[in-house]
């Protein structure tokens, strides 16, 4: 899913201890290992007899149904006589999904081949899968506010993976409608920085790969958390301010948002962080300027990618500290062949990696040979 946005991020919290559960139904064993989630809000997963359920939360924002998924060996689904959602019968062979997001699970667990469709497949980075869309394997299904149904159903998907911003979608029972099993994942409603590279073990579920699923986002966890703790070593916070003016308004992120959590995980002090709620602040002009004037780093400025480009649009962001000692790092820069951004599509699921670009870039000294991979100092 690529979004314009002003600003980055997601949050972080504790560690639990894992422990994975098998058990038996007659002489049939469970799909695999239970599913335990720690970090993200949007699902759980509990094991039955022979299969698991798979919850949906919050499949968008302020969503009062909790959606109910069946998942595994269709043997055991076809005796199943509870009210589901969607039944999956696993694992998948063949697969639609509409976020870029979704991508970099598909390939972390070895199943990208399975991909089928895409809705505006040029915003698609990863090499692998522009390989399979320039031979032709993966269908481009429109636009993804109205698929074409048509392909999609022709193409048969063991399964379609979709999201809604606010409310059902119409597609989605359109779809449903077909015998084609329609699944929501919120991943991008996700607060904590691990919370959205913990939906890996949604993906885990539906191709029989809960142990390798969970295996891939243990790594990603301790990296963040060793991330984290290696940039309490810095010896100051540096003052960071972030966003930039759309039209007469400056959006920034606020204090309780993934953006800001990043940021204090990385070491800094962002300007804003004691402001309340985990969306965006619309602030003046005047009230930016006041405030981060002499800010050291300017961090995420909107979808600007050089300071000619700034310069242009708003003369008076050379007045403040981070442009005149060009401090400005953006992500935006950093495009697949086709021009979509890279961070959009990987940074939810290697937030490790995101912590430690601005752990760089913020204290060079704690990872000096360290290479950044999404954020860059801006164009000339």
């Amino acid at each position: 899913m690529q979004k314009i946005v002003l600003y980055f991020g997601i949050a972080i919290s504790l560690i639990s201890c894992k422990n994975d559960a098998k058990s038996t139904a007659g002489s049939k064993t469970l799909p695999s290992t239970t599913v335990e989630v720690y970090y993200a809000n949007g699902f759980e997963a509990e094991a039955m007899d022979g299969y698991q359920v798979l919850k949906i939360k919050e499949a968008w924002p302020g969503a009062d149904k909790v959606f109910n998924y069946a998942i595994g060996p269709s043997e055991v689904l076809d005796t199943l006589s509870g009210e589901f959602d969607a039944k999956v019968a696993t694992p998948i062979k063949k697969i639609v999904v509409t976020s870029t997001t979704h991508i970099p699970s598909l390939e972390a667990l070895g199943v990208g081949n399975s991909l089928a469709g895409f809705p505006n497949t040029e915003y698609i980075s990863s090499e692998a899968a522009r390989k399979r869309i320039d031979a032709g394997q993966v269908t481009e299904l429109g636009q993804n506010e109205s698929l074409n149904t048509e392909l999609l159903i022709d193409l048969q998907p063991d399964a379609l993976i979709t999201f809604a911003v606010s409310g059902d979608n119409a597609t989605a029972r359109t779809v449903s409608q077909t015998g084609i099993p329609v699944l929501y994942n919120s991943d991008w409603t996700e607060t904590h920085p691990l919370g959205k590279a913990e939906w890996i073990k949604f993906f885990g579920l539906l191709y029989g790969k809960e142990a390798e699923a969970d295996s891939i986002f243990e790594q990603i966890e301790q990296d963040y958390l060793a991330a984290k703790e290696l940039a309490k070593t810095a010896s100051f916070r540096p003052t960071v301010m972030s966003g930039a003016m759309y039209k007469d308004v400056w959006y920034l992120p606020q204090g309780e948002s993934w953006a800001a959590q990043f940021l204090n995980d990385a070491g800094s002090d962002y300007l804003w962080k004691e402001t309340e709620g985990t969306g965006s602040i619309s602030l003046n002009l005047e009230s930016v300027l006041e405030t981060a004037v002499e800010a050291d780093y300017w961090i995420g400025p909107g979808q600007f990618t050089s300071y000619t480009a700034m310069q242009e649009a708003h003369p008076v962001y050379g007045q403040f500290k981070p442009l005149k000692d060009k401090m400005v790092f953006s992500f935006t820069n950093k495009k697949g062949a086709t021009g979509g951004v890279i961070y959009f599509e990987l940074a939810p699921n290697r937030p490790d990696l995101v912590l430690k670009d601005l752990i760089h870039i913020l204290h060079p000294e704690l990872l000096p040979d360290y290479q950044l991979q999404f954020f860059s100092p801006l164009d000339p």
